[in-house]
């Protein structure tokens, strides 16, 4: 007879058929707290941090926004047949506080921070907050698994070198990554970007980087399922990180944002890409540069926690197959 204990069953929300979803703490999803259950499997933590942003601040309050937002997300997704909250322990982590005066030490926090997460067994759902995190969130998780690939998406390429002589911001943390050697350069991808650049030199050093591109426009035209086709080709069974810059959805689907462009994505469009990937190996990632201030009836916030809860379905989903 075996003596290994059964696994215990995970805590998930507060019942909202007997306390109302706008009673108690905004936890994400109305989850329980990391220190109500000891460990997760996986840890959805906020980085209250904006202090690398280029044009409008504001990401700070995101991580919030976005739990404050995800009240209404039930413990059943249809679209992915599944019960996330279920199949494996997933918990609120609370924030990782760093310091908005100094991005070098910030940096370093966030990294200490998710390695300590990640030592767990946790994967890590993180909400920022501005992309100059997804840095040291990338560093933490290739010491785990080593290069990864990454999915980026965003109006934006995040490859530029530096602003104002600064290495560390949210528009340099993915050249940073590669320069460090934590990507696989063989599996990367931008997704949605769109809009002005500063010359035609930023999509050829990209390219040089490794970096495909898929436009917003792509999408448009050939459509959701054969985008996730290519982009799960790409990655095949590598370890993958998915980041997603809010402002991949067009301004009408996401207003609460820092550097809006004309032409993005829908929600819809987002959150079908991000099912389509559902087979991926995903071992963690971000959601960032909701800026709440700019929002208009939590539009932006709202489409950020419906994003969130796909990318912690497909790691409660991997979890349970895993175990199995």
């Amino acid at each position: 007879m075996s003596t290994t204990p059964a696994p215990r069953e995970p805590r998930g929300p507060v019942d909202s058929s007997r306390i109302p979803r706008y009673a108690g703490p905004a936890t994400f999803a109305r989850l329980p707290r990391l220190d109500e259950v000891g460990t997760a499997d996986v840890a959805v933590v906020g980085v209250p941090f904006d202090s690398g942003v280029s044009y409008r601040p504001g990401a700070r309050f995101g991580g919030n926004a976005i739990r404050e937002a995800s009240r209404l997300l039930r413990p059943y997704n249809p679209a992915q047949d599944a019960s996330p909250f279920a199949l494996a322990q997933v918990a609120d982590a609370g924030d990782i506080a760093a310091n908005p005066f100094n991005i070098n030490e910030a940096v370093e926090t966030i990294e200490a921070a998710a390695d300590d997460l990640l030592g767990t067994g946790a994967r890590m759902m993180t909400l920022g907050g501005d992309h100059t995190i997804a840095l040291p969130l990338l560093r933490s998780v290739a010491k785990k698994h080593g290069p990864v690939a990454l999915l980026h998406f965003d109006a934006h390429l995040d490859t530029w070198d530096t602003y104002f002589g600064a290495e560390y911001t949210h528009g340099t943390p993915f050249r940073r990554a590669v320069e460090e050697g934590i990507l696989d350069t063989s599996a990367l991808s931008h997704v949605g970007t769109r809009g002005p650049l500063y010359g035609k030199k930023d999509l050829t050093d990209d390219e040089k980087m490794g970096f495909g591109i898929v436009t917003s426009a792509d999408v448009m035209r050939r459509g959701v399922d054969e985008i996730a086709d290519q982009l799960r080709q790409r990655v095949g069974d590598r370890p993958l990180y998915i980041s997603i810059d809010i402002d991949v959805l067009d301004p009408a689907h996401a207003p609460g944002t820092g550097t809006p462009e004309a032409g993005g994505l829908t929600s819809r469009e987002l959150l079908e890409i991000i099912r389509g990937l559902s087979s991926c190996n995903l071992v963690s990632a971000d959601l960032v540069e909701v800026a709440p201030a700019y929002d208009h009836a939590e539009i932006t916030s709202v489409a950020a926690s419906h994003a969130a809860y796909e990318l912690t379905t497909i790691m409660s989903r991997q979890i349970a197959a895993a175990r199995d």
